[in-house]
């Protein structure tokens, strides 16, 4: 994965080596020759900054199909090239719950990972400002005033050695009055400023994208936990419907059962399969109470907060059967962490720029400007003016080769980002392929769990005409009930899981690019 536009950086190191052998030439002969021989070196380097330019790295997706074949008829996969943003299809809209769509709109505003993901942004910001600021010339304002007493032992008792007469030189207590400023400039001129915005324009920018994805992360499992609810308390209906059955079948057995018409064992065995359907619900009961709470969690809410609003039984929210998923080679725009660890790579190469800046000589314009007066109302006259100007250059001679470590270090750690891109894009290819196929696979289960409990329903009814026509036996009854049962709650599980493998696709496809954030900081950006 090539990186690198810029490849003179070792070159330039080696011409300011033969500088710094010819500027030892020069020691000698003052030092405005020093500072001529420094601006030499603008003819080895260009105002190019140094080290390697960014350039955005190949994903080296599909251009077809997310399996890498062309796309067949029917197939879950529609090219639409021109659209790089999944519509609004693709996300929990799509299951057109408004409990649901509330939910997740409040959680844009409150969630609590949302909000530290928001702060962590805003201080990446901070820091880029801070890196911009060396670009700049710094002032400092620097007035004072001084009451001063020269000692008659000091270095006046010098002077008076020469004085003939023995007379003594007296000089009285005097004021001093200064007001002004300090000015330094460094000269950016092999780009280590400039390679250090860039960094920190990258590194902000990846916290922009991982704030995205905390959104998209919190939304996907809310949409899970909401989701799930809706499944066991589905569940939950379904087990309750069966006890009131189950309860009805017991008393007309037991009826039969005092007269004689059915056996004991009859009336046994409904009681069983009575206390075996209320032995699911208090798991259910623990579920739906634990799920509530997860809920809880993602909007900022203690536990139980919102057991009245989501305790009222809905139905699971229904995924479309075909929603649109674009080109795979679209899906390095649309992922959020994808984008992401390609910042931090862009971060990771300027920082290399700024280890190889290091090497070259720096140059600064500095000095203090003021007005100086014994008097103060002098003080604002132009002839108290005073300053010191003039450049000055910092060359690196000898660090225990701390520079050359360091650039090693940033070259190494770029390639590393580069490698942490790579498994980034490859792992969500992975994600993409495997929840599709999840989701497809749990599409066809459900038809065919459908098809299962029509076909359940009418054993029971069966096993029912022949049971009250009193050729069938009871056990025959209790076992097209418990197979109905147990088909109604699988499928419940499986609409569940189908519902949750969409939630997953949308994730795995990067959302519908939501940018719902903290209002209250928002504001503050």
């Amino acid at each position: 994965m090539n990186t690198q536009k810029n490849s003179r950086p070792k070159e330039l190191v080696k011409n300011f080596v033969k500088l710094k052998s010819f500027c030892e030439i020069w020691k000698g002969h003052g030092f405005v020759k020093l500072m001529t021989t420094s601006l030499l070196a603008l003819g080895y380097a260009s105002c190019q900054s140094v080290g390697p330019d960014y350039q955005p790295p190949d994903p080296m997706l599909p251009k077809s199909s997310y399996f890498g074949k062309p796309i067949p008829k029917g197939s879950l996969e529609t090219e639409d090239p021109g659209n790089s943003r999944l519509d609004a299809s693709l996300s929990w809209r799509a299951f057109h719950d408004p409990i649901l769509n509330r939910l997740i709109n409040k959680a844009g505003d409150i969630n609590l990972d949302v909000q530290a993901a928001t702060l962590k942004l805003m201080e990446s910001r901070s820091e880029r400002d801070f890196a911009a600021a060396a670009a700049l010339p710094t002032l400092r304002a620097s007035p004072f005033y001084q009451r001063q007493l020269f000692s008659e032992n000091g270095i006046i008792s010098l002077g008076n050695a020469f004085l003939p007469g023995n007379r003594q030189l007296n000089i009285p207590p005097f004021d001093v009055y200064q007001a002004g400023f300090d000015a330094s400039w460094e000269l950016d001129i092999w780009g280590h400023v400039r390679r250090q915005i860039e960094s920190a324009d990258a590194q902000a920018l990846a916290l922009v994208y991982k704030r995205q994805d905390t959104l998209i992360a919190t939304y996907a499992e809310l949409a899970r936990d909401y989701i799930e609810l809706r499944g066991v308390q589905a569940q939950m209906q379904i087990a309750n419907e069966n006890i009131k059955k189950s309860s009805e079948s017991l008393d007309i057995i037991k009826t039969r059962s005092t007269k004689g018409v059915t056996p004991g064992i009859d009336a046994e065995s409904a009681a069983a399969e009575l206390e075996s359907v209320k032995s699911v619900i208090p798991g259910l009961q623990a579920q739906e109470s634990s799920l509530m709470n997860a809920i809880g969690l993602l909007l900022d809410e203690p536990p139980g907060a919102l057991k009245n609003e989501l305790s009222v039984t809905k139905p699971i929210p229904v995924a479309p059967p075909q929603p649109p998923l674009g080109i795979p080679s679209e899906l390095a725009r649309r992922r959020p962490d994808i984008r992401k660890v390609e910042a931090e790579l862009h971060a990771a190469t300027a920082n290399i720029g700024v280890a190889v800046a290091e090497f070259y000589p720096t140059f600064k314009i500095n000095g203090p400007i003021g007005l100086n007066s014994l008097q103060f109302y002098n003080l604002w006259k132009a002839n108290s003016l005073q300053y010191q100007f003039g450049p000055s250059v910092s060359l690196p001679i000898f660090d225990g080769g701390r520079l050359k470590s360091t650039l090693e270090l940033r070259e190494t750690q770029q390639k590393e980002a580069a490698i942490s891109y790579h498994k980034t894009v490859l792992q969500a290819w992975h994600e993409v392929v495997n929840s599709l196929n999840d989701y497809q696979s749990d599409q066809n289960k459900l038809r065919n769990i459908k098809l299962q409990i029509a076909h359940n329903r009418e054993v029971l009814k069966l096993a029912r005409e022949r049971f009250d026509r009193g050729v069938g036996e009871f056990l025959k009854v209790l076992d097209a009930d418990r197979s109905l049962l147990q088909a109604e709650l699988q499928y419940t599980q499986s609409a569940t899981k189908t519902a949750v493998d969409f939630v997953r696709l949308y994730k795995s496809l990067g959302g519908g690019w939501e940018e719902r954030f903290p209002e209250s900081e928002i504001t503050k950006q």
